[in-house]
């Protein structure tokens, strides 16, 4: 059974109806939005990080505001960026694939969908191109060079109780994870629903590639849960934070293989 830690990074302010395609009664409501990274801790000691956030100098452009670096927030974990071996990227938008060279020693799981759509003929089109970075894309293709990069095609595995899930919607290649932890199996659904209300209300987040796609995510991360939604996490709702223990060794780090608060 893995350990799984949401480790906050960064965070924005924002509207309830910038967080939705379809109006919302609640559109000038605040729904600020936190950016995280998954720490995934096995059994044997083995660590995986999923996703890697991204730079101060990213956030200055795009109007982010870090709380705190994510190699800081590693080390918080008793552990450092070069110590990691595997790293998922779900996609390579910037504020999920923005800090690649921090991790020297790691190999890079990503889906066949997403190198190519962030090298293709879509990127010629700045509505689709803009959450990525192109230093970003620059650096994965050259850890291709490098073979540190590893291809995966719908599912995949990482290690034995890590799987990865190819969905799309939000990014052509985005996949999830499923790790066997000892309250079930936990789905990291990262931005095939950005907010836990983007799934309940059936209201997309704006940014998406296939809403067909999107739609069918949110579905299949269900499935991978076994029909226990508590077990599907999205990838930057604050109420993460609000629904699940602290781990000991860290305040800005929230323990996701633990049940919930009721």
């Amino acid at each position: 059974m893995w350990q799984v830690f949401a480790l906050r990074y960064a965070h924005h302010d924002r509207s309830a109806q910038a967080n939705f395609i379809m109006p919302v009664e609640d559109a000038h409501d605040a729904m600020p939005m936190d950016y995280f990274v998954w720490l995934l801790r096995g059994p044997d000691g083995r660590e995986i990080l999923v996703d890697t956030g991204f730079d101060s100098a990213t956030a200055a452009r795009r109007g982010r505001s870090i709380l705190r670096p994510v190699e800081d927030c590693l080390k918080a974990l008793g552990t450092s960026a070069e110590a990691i071996r595997d790293v998922v990227v779900t996609h390579l938008h910037y504020d999920h694939a923005g800090n690649l060279g921090l991790f020297p020693n790691a190999t890079f799981h990503i889906q066949d969908r997403e190198v190519a759509f962030a090298t293709g003929r879509h990127m010629c089109s700045h509505c689709l191109r803009h959450p990525f970075e192109v230093e970003d894309v620059v650096r994965l293709v050259r850890a291709v060079y490098a073979d540190r990069v590893r291809f995966h095609d719908g599912e995949g595995e990482v290690a034995p109780g890590v799987t990865l899930h190819g969905v799309g919607g939000h990014s052509d290649g985005l996949q999830m994870v499923r790790v066997a932890t000892a309250r079930g199996p936990l789905v990291i659904a990262g931005d095939a629903s950005h907010y836990y209300a983007n799934m309940a209300r059936e209201n997309p987040f704006p940014i998406v590639y296939d809403l067909g796609a999107m739609v069918q995510g949110w579905r299949r991360a269900r499935a991978l849960a076994g029909g226990d939604e508590s077990l599907v996490i999205p990838g930057h709702d604050p109420l993460v934070c609000r629904r699940f223990p602290v781990a000991e060794q860290d305040a800005e780090a929230w323990r996701l293989d633990l049940p919930p608060y009721s």
